[in-house]
């Protein structure tokens, strides 16, 4: 499967998924799809009907909203996500897994030109790091990773986590680092809606500096990943 460009600029049109989460790019997304509009779109997804079998992901602003209707209802910025696998259940329903790529901020939504909700989006590139700020980049990437290990080492096991590859790339950095970390939604949207790789750093090293510092003060921990899982259902899509 081609995979779209990560850095990409210009107008786009995708199937838009409105979510009670955050997505953040790279990181995998299972999904239980049971709705019938929903269903027709991973059908499409799967059968190339979708370009790229790519389709977005943004966060609704408040939990009880059923129905998205307006831009008002959602998170302006959000983050393209690649079909992965797809599991057909024998009523119907799917299970599915997709990865994050990209993030884009919405235009319009449009919601008679498909069985689910569609959306024209601006794709969102990072902006660029002067090669003048290489050594403080350097810094601030050893810095945020302390803050990274100094959570996981509060809120997991040593085998349920592991700290980003050495080549991480500095644009990415902040979103691996958050992956491991149980962030409030309001937090992934900042990270999310951020920029610069520099100051997302930054934020990610406050928000994992701050949250273990709540883990260690309480002296309780969360559930590591892999239990978590098996507490909570995929995402149902409304």
């Amino acid at each position: 499967m081609t995979e779209p460009e990560q850095c990409p600029s210009g107008t786009a049109t995708l199937p838009l998924f409105p979510l009670q989460t955050v997505l953040l790019p790279g990181t995998h997304l299972p999904l239980h799809i049971f709705e019938p509009r929903y269903r027709q779109l991973t059908a499409d997804l799967v059968t190339g009907n979708v370009p790229e079998h790519e389709f977005g992901v943004v966060a609704l602003r408040a939990p009880l909203v059923r129905e998205v209707s307006g831009l008002d209802h959602v998170y302006s910025v959000g983050c393209s996500t690649i079909l992965r696998e797809a599991k057909r259940l024998p009523d119907g329903r799917y299970d599915v897994v997709t990865r994050a790529a990209r993030r884009f901020r919405l235009r319009e939504l449009h919601r008679a030109s498909a069985p689910y909700l569609m959306a024209v989006v601006d794709w969102l590139p990072d902006d660029a790091v002067p090669t003048s700020a290489e050594s403080t980049a350097r810094q601030l990437a050893e810095v945020a990773r302390g803050a990274h290990q100094r959570y996981c080492e509060a809120a997991w096991h040593a085998d349920d986590w592991h700290p980003p590859h050495d080549d991480a790339d500095l644009g990415e950095l902040a979103y691996q680092l958050a992956a491991d970390c149980l962030l409030p939604l309001e937090d992934r949207q900042l990270l999310l809606e951020e920029t610069h790789p520099l100051r997302r750093l930054r934020i990610a090293c406050r928000l994992l500096t701050r949250e273990a510092g709540f883990l260690e003060t309480l002296g309780a921990v969360p559930l590591p990943p892999t239990e978590l899982a098996t507490f909570t259902k995929p995402a149902d899509l409304n």
